[in-house]
């Protein structure tokens, strides 16, 4: 295996020689993230026989109940990466506040965010399941960082990525320089670039939205998804399909890899929140790896990586997938028509009838 394919330890050394003046903390600090990374597959993939399923019996800052799968994770993530002296700092999805590196390790010059175990309501039907992360310079390397300077735009991001856990284990990174993935080598128990310069499908005829808050969605996302499901017969004169698994980590892996387009937008249900995911844990990292890989993340308004954080748990819309169908998104979303698109429809159909007249 290692004559044929690089390790994600090679592959890191070798993206390091391009900068003589590196110290090697940036990729002993990926090799940590892969190591909890590691370390929760297994613990998932041991499903009812490792005793983790199930509830926690606690809540979490997002007001969520924690699966113990959840809490487990958090706590992998924790200890693979406090104790080497890269990080200044870590926050979370399910802690509260920061995590403060304790004081008898070094502090580094980096911060790391990550949701430990995303889509953890499906843990208990054995579905697909994931990690995902994103590494930030600290302002003030070495010593314990402020809550607001974990508060950078995704535009600040070194690095991002993901972990999958499903048929196979896959990490997914991006430092800049495109997206690589690597699967876990269970034999060798290294992950392997199995992936290299993922590129998303400019083009699809799939999409990914949970079609049961329809009655809440944005004009714009409205329009969008009706336009797709007329099919052939309809404006886009092609047929869709929708998939959507409620896990984001496999519905971006699947977007990333064959194309499509997903979809999390702002809703009338709650008109005080701008969204149900977090901006800094799940957005942020998904948007550079769709980015990096030649596609779009956006609000509908808004470049997700220029938003400019205001807290830690700061929750966003989120629409990314392939560029053409995402330009589209964002092209009904600044139509300054001023009506709503079911009054446009109604006229529409109005004008039609007289013309029949």
């Amino acid at each position: 295996m290692l004559a044929d394919h690089t390790t994600l330890s090679q592959f890191l050394i070798e993206e390091r020689r391009r900068f003589p003046e590196a110290t090697g903390d940036f990729s002993a600090l990926i090799i940590d993230v892969g190591l909890a990374c590691k370390a929760i597959a297994r613990r998932v993939s041991n499903g009812a026989l490792g005793g983790a399923l199930g509830a926690a019996g606690s809540i979490n800052v997002q007001g969520e109940q924690q699966q113990k799968l959840d809490v487990i994770a958090n706590e992998l993530f924790v200890k693979a990466n406090e104790w080497g002296g890269q990080l200044a700092g870590m926050a979370s999805e399910e802690m509260d506040v920061p995590w403060a590196i304790p004081a008898r390790y070094p502090r580094g010059k980096y911060l790391l965010l990550f949701d430990p175990l995303d889509g953890s309501s499906n843990i208990d039907v054995n579905a697909p399941v994931g990690s995902i992360f994103s590494i930030l310079r600290a302002p003030n390397p070495g010593v314990e960082p402020r809550p607001e300077d974990f508060l950078q735009p995704g535009v600040k991001q070194v690095c991002a990525g993901y972990a999958i856990y499903g048929p196979s284990t896959m990490l997914v990174i991006t430092v800049g320089t495109g997206v690589h993935g690597f699967t876990l080598d269970p034999v060798l128990g290294e992950f392997v670039l199995t992936h290299p310069r993922i590129k998303m499908p400019p083009t699809t005829q799939e999409f990914a939205i949970n079609a049961s808050n329809a009655r809440f969605w944005e004009p714009a996302v409205k329009r969008y998804v009706d336009e797709c499901l007329q099919g052939k017969p309809g404006p886009r004169g092609k047929d869709f399909n929708m998939r959507w698994i409620a896990s984001l980590v496999a519905d971006c892996h699947r977007i990333l890899i064959r194309g499509g387009v997903f979809m999390y937008p702002r809703d009338t249900r709650d008109p005080g929140k701008p969204g149900k995911l977090r901006l800094m844990y799940e957005a942020n990292p998904i948007a550079m790896i769709a980015e990096q890989a030649g596609g779009i993340a956006t609000t509908g308004q808004d470049r997700i990586m220029e938003v400019k954080p205001t807290k830690l748990h700061q929750r966003i819309a989120l629409i990314f997938g392939s560029r053409e169908e995402v330009e589209r998104i964002e092209a009904y979303h600044r139509d300054s028509s001023g009506r709503s698109y079911q009054t446009a429809k109604l006229e529409e159909t109005t004008e039609l009838f007289q013309a029949a007249k």
